[in-house]
């Protein structure tokens, strides 16, 4: 897959919900957040900042805090499994952190931050790895944002999960685009 080419790549990423070692090594890891930094950013405000959680104690630390952000809420027994479920999806997780800067209109910043996280998934493929993106109650988590060292102004716009998939992923989506598209 390492020569796999850019339509195939874009036209065949899918997320993968069961996720295991290996995941990719520290230069591997480098190439995927430089892809990262190469998405449309007006003005190269670098409107966007990542945390990697790779070891075994940094994912100790953030399943914790999963369970810890669902007895906070006092979101019951279903939310907690769910919680185990998602801190053990995989043996990687890259906070993508939305941090606008001054000059440009937030939006568009978030908007960067998010093509970064999509870079990710893209670069990680590139390499033979699988992904997911999560969002929901996990990137509102207060607990998180403060784990992570959230300024008042960012946002978590996605937890990206890293790893090997257990299974093939699913197969092609939306491949009917008139449905969703207009040509003038």
């Amino acid at each position: 897959m390492n020569n796999m080419d850019i339509l195939t790549l874009l036209t065949t990423r899918r997320s993968s919900k069961k996720l295991t070692a290996p995941a990719p090594d520290e230069l591997q890891m480098d190439s995927i957040l430089q892809a990262a930094t190469q998405v449309p950013d007006h003005g190269n405000l670098t409107p966007w900042r990542f945390v990697v959680v790779e070891s075994e104690e940094g994912m100790n630390r953030y399943r914790q805090l999963l369970r810890d952000t669902v007895t906070q809420n006092q979101m019951g027994e279903e939310a907690m499994a769910k919680a185990e479920r998602l801190g053990n999806m995989a043996p990687m997780v890259v906070a993508v952190i939305a941090s606008p800067k001054s000059g440009k209109p937030e939006w568009e910043q978030e908007l960067s931050a998010g093509c970064s996280a999509y870079a990710i998934q893209l670069a990680a493929k590139a390499q033979g790895f699988d992904s997911v993106w999560l969002t929901g109650m996990w990137v509102h988590s207060p607990l998180l944002k403060q784990a992570f060292a959230c300024g008042e102004k960012e946002k978590i716009i996605g937890l990206v999960l890293l790893g090997t998939a257990e299974c093939e992923p699913s197969a092609a989506k939306n491949t009917d685009v008139s449905a969703f598209t207009q040509v003038w």
